[in-house]
């Protein structure tokens, strides 16, 4: 399933629903809403559609659009209020930086240990990263 943007109260949030991704529907939901509250994508205060106007917009069912709110709400991404609906959450700093860390570090442990299979050294697996991290700046067109 692809969706281009999902919209209620003004609000676009641009998931996509993939049946090729392993990740059950509402993990793809949770964790495309996390990304886009971790980027600022959706700050503090955005009014999210509700859990039906989103399920209807991607075709599921609203128990997995509600399981994935439940989810962001339990981890604190997201607040909702009988009557008011469901806003994006405002993050403590250290909760913020904490959360956008957490994946990018779990990533690089996953490469060292490819690395460290593969029998490289802690000199390669770093000289590894220094090209990985040149070819995305020439890729993105980031100056260092």
């Amino acid at each position: 399933m692809k969706n281009e943007g999902n919209e209620a109260a003004g609000t676009r949030v641009p998931i996509r629903l993939s049946m090729d991704d392993p990740q059950p529907m509402y993990r793809q939901i949770e964790s495309q809403l996390r990304d886009f509250i971790l980027s600022g994508q959706l700050p503090p205060g955005t009014k999210l559609p509700s859990v039906r106007a989103l399920a209807k917009d991607l075709a599921c069912s609203v128990i997995t659009t509600r399981r994935a709110y439940q989810d962001l709400e339990g981890a604190g991404f997201i607040r909702t209020r009988q009557g008011m609906g469901t806003v994006v959450a405002e993050l403590a700093q250290d909760t913020l930086s904490r959360h956008r860390r957490e994946p990018v570090e779990e990533a690089f442990g996953h490469a060292v240990q490819a690395g460290r299979r593969a029998g490289f050294s802690e000199g390669e697996l770093r000289a590894v990263f220094e090209e990985t991290l040149e070819k995305s700046r020439q890729e993105q067109g980031v100056k260092p």
